[in-house]
């Protein structure tokens, strides 16, 4: 058997596979708030993608996946119909007056 169609069907596959993983990360630019925030709720916490270069974890708002001593804060993220508020762990500002 001709390894040359071999090579080329396992070469496709390896690009496929490369490909595939790339676009795994949901995209909060395709979905509406409300699915922004129901996947984020039925997940507790997910990665999202949030712009061409950039991605974020984002979490429940009255939940424990945030990390001692961080703690859920409000973000906004782009969703296809505009601006919608989740929550992403940080840690808190204590702004103690003198």
């Amino acid at each position: 058997m001709p390894t040359r169609p071999i090579v080329l069907i396992a070469a496709g596959a390896i690009l496929f596979a490369a490909t595939s993983m790339a676009y795994g990360r949901p995209d909060t630019r395709t979905m509406t708030c409300e699915q922004t925030q129901l996947l984020i709720q039925k997940h507790r916490s997910v990665v999202l993608t949030t712009g061409r270069n950039t991605y974020d974890r984002y979490v429940r708002q009255f939940g424990n996946e945030c990390d001692w001593p961080e703690v859920p804060t409000a973000a906004y993220v782009k969703t296809r119909d505009g601006q919608c508020l989740v929550h992403r762990c940080q840690e808190p500002v204590f702004d103690f007056p003198d």
